[in-house]
């Protein structure tokens, strides 16, 4: 007997008012998922998907912009009215990413920054010598 094959159904429009915004800002890109309390993505953008290749992807003009797709997808998708921000990274977008979420005509509830931090757990690489 032949296992059935797992389908994804059509995308479906939610009613969603409250949603959580996650930001991760690393050095190379920034990436704006946008989901609903329980964790399941309503939708998502990067750098790269906004229009900005290579280097660009990386500038907080990027950040503030992608920001502003995502949430105004999800604005537009699923009613999205309230967002609650996480921040992850070191990037240069951290803040402008923010920026982008208010920009977006959507109120914000609470910031936070979940960057993880080390507590001297693994030990570093040796130096290079130049």
């Amino acid at each position: 007997m032949a296992t059935p094959t797992l389908r994804r159904s059509k995308k479906t429009r939610k009613n969603v008012p409250e949603a959580i915004v996650f930001v991760t800002a690393t050095l190379n890109n920034t990436h704006i998922v946008v989901s609903d309390l329980s964790g399941h993505v309503l939708t998502w953008a990067t750098g790269g998907s906004s229009g900005f290749k290579g280097a660009r992807e990386a500038t907080p003009y990027a950040a503030q912009i992608t920001a502003e797709n995502a949430v105004s997808k999800a604005k537009t998708l699923h009613n999205v009215e309230r967002v609650t921000v996480y921040v992850k990274g070191i990037g240069a977008g951290r803040e402008q990413a923010i920026r982008g979420v208010t920009t977006a005509g959507v109120d914000l509830i609470a910031i936070y920054d979940v960057t993880p931090v080390p507590h001297n757990g693994c030990r570093k690489p040796k130096a290079r010598k130049l």
